[in-house]
Formats: structure tokens, sequence, C-alpha cells
């Protein structure tokens, strides 16, 4: 069961049907307005996630893998096209009940994006008649959501004389409450890309000069004297003769070895940017009807 506790983890988390199909992803919560429950979650769908769905949270499941709502994906896809704009009409309620084949409700439904303070609690409850529907259809059409009667509640008791509705309850008096939109901004951390290491062997020619020496023959003539005559005269006066020498020469040696040369990892810094970001905000006006100042016929705007 989806409650207010655990209305931020639904916010942003993949929507799957019954039978385990994505249908896309949670957007926004909207609460009941009488209870204060978790009733509707608006899902995007699309192939760019622009369009947005209602769907009720009545008996969906949230997972670790996301959110389970007891609907199919075709179901979701034909919902009816209902504006996603802050606050569920009681006709466009009891339009998705039909729809979704749920029953009826007994309160009007206001949204919360990420906790119960958030929501847009104002609003009037409507009734299971038509005649009560009509009524708070009315309600909402000419005044705001913070300043429309609880006619519902109501119902069959006197209200002249009472001037308005207060934020703080049902029961009127002689002021109005004037609200107006604020811009609160925060960020969200989500995956932009991924990065990664990949060794590969490539092919580099390399060129050494190594030093090589040899021996070269090299013909000696010494003249006969009394050193070396014995040499000279021994063996036959006239002969044929061999001398060998056995001549040697360096030549170079190549070996390959393989040996670390450095570690390389991947690591992330954080880099901090400024961006614009802008919004429309609204805001209550609150006019004086009538001759607000003496002899002047104007109307004033505070």
């Amino acid at each position: 069961m989806i409650g207010t506790e655990t209305i931020s983890r639904v916010i942003g988390k993949d929507v799957y049907d019954q039978s385990g199909q994505k249908i896309g992803s949670a957007s926004e919560v909207y609460l009941d307005d009488e209870t204060g429950q978790p009733e509707w979650v608006t899902v995007r769908t699309g192939l760019f996630g622009t369009k947005e769905s209602f769907v009720p949270l009545r008996n969906a499941d949230l997972t670790d893998d996301g959110l389970r709502v007891p609907v199919s994906k075709d179901a979701v896809k034909d919902a009816p096209k209902i504006d996603t704009d802050g606050h569920l009409s009681p006709q466009e309620e009891q339009e998705l009940y039909r729809y979704y084949d749920l029953g009826t409700t007994s309160g009007t439904t206001g949204r919360t994006d990420t906790t119960v303070g958030h929501a847009d609690r104002a609003g009037t409850t409507a009734g299971t008649t038509t005649g009560t529907e009509s009524t708070t259809g009315m309600a909402a059409a000419g005044m705001t959501d913070r300043d429309r009667t609880d006619r519902a509640g109501t119902a069959g008791v006197d209200t002249r004389g009472a001037v308005g509705r207060d934020t703080s309850g049902p029961t009127t008096d002689n002021a109005m409450t004037r609200s107006e939109e604020q811009l609160n901004v925060g960020t969200r951390t989500e995956e932009v890309g991924r990065a990664r290491l990949r060794k590969y062997v490539v092919t580099e020619n390399a060129t050494e000069t190594v030093p090589v020496s040899r021996e070269e023959v090299r013909v000696e003539r010494e003249p006969i004297t009394d050193a070396n005559i014995g040499n000279a005269l021994d063996g036959p006066a006239i002969s044929e003769e061999e001398h060998e020498v056995t001549l040697r020469a360096e030549r170079p040696v190549v070996e390959k070895e393989a040996v670390p040369v450095e570690r390389v990892r991947l690591d992330t810094e954080t880099v901090t940017d400024t961006e614009t970001v802008n919004a429309d905000l609204r805001k209550e006006q609150i006019e004086v009807d009538g001759d607000t100042e003496r002899g002047t016929g104007r109307d004033r705007r505070v």
C-alpha cells in the first residue's frame, strides 16, 4: 500500500502494469483532500516522456524495481486526457474512477511533489450524488482553491452571513487569504554518460645502435735474424705448406622483455557550473468591488 511516508520514493520510479510491462515513469502524486492519502499518480509515457496520464494508486505496490499498479498498460494509454495542473476537480476524478471501474470517491484530490506538506489540500468535497457534484463544480469555477466553500460538508446548513473560507478550517470570517506560488529550485543526480578503460596492443619500430667487432687478416713479414734463424731453417729447404687462421666477428643479438611501466585508473572529479531556470508563477490578486473611496466611484486592487 502506498502511504504518505513513501511518496518521495514513488516520484521518479519506473511504473509497471499488472503483467510486468513498463508503462513509464512516475511524475507527480495526488492526495485525497479528505484523507490526505495518495490517490493518483501521473505517469509520463510516450517516446520522450511528454505525455502524462493519471493512474490509480489503490492496491499499488512499491518495490525496489519500481511501482506496480493494478491496471494494464493499454488502459493507461487510453485513459481520459486530463491536464496535470495541480488539482483534480470532482468531475475529473469521477471520470477517472468510472474509466478504471473503481466505483466513486468521497473527496477531491490535490497534488504533492515529494511530501504531504506540499500538497494542494485546499478544495471542495464532492458528494456521491449528482446534485452535490453540480454544486461543487460551480464553486470550483467561481473561486480559487483556497477560497471555495466546503459545500458538500455544509449541505443543508444555513451559511448566510459567511464571507469566505479560511485556510485553517471550514469556518468563515471577514478576511480572505491571498496566496501566491513560490519557486523552489533543487537538483537531482542522474546518469549522463559512461567512461571506460580499454587496453590494446600496438606495434612500434625501435632503433638502437650497437658496436660490433670483427677480425680481419693482416700479413706480417719479418726478416731473418739471429733470433728466428732456428725456426726459419726448421724443415726442408724447399717444400709446399699451408697455414690457416680462424676469423671471428660479433653479431647483434635482439631479445624482447615485457616490463611494467605505469598503472592507469579512472577517477571522477566534480565540476560546478551554474544554470538558469525560469518558470511562470501564479499569485492571487484581491479586488474590492464598490465605492471604496468616498466620492470617487473607483474600485481598488490590493
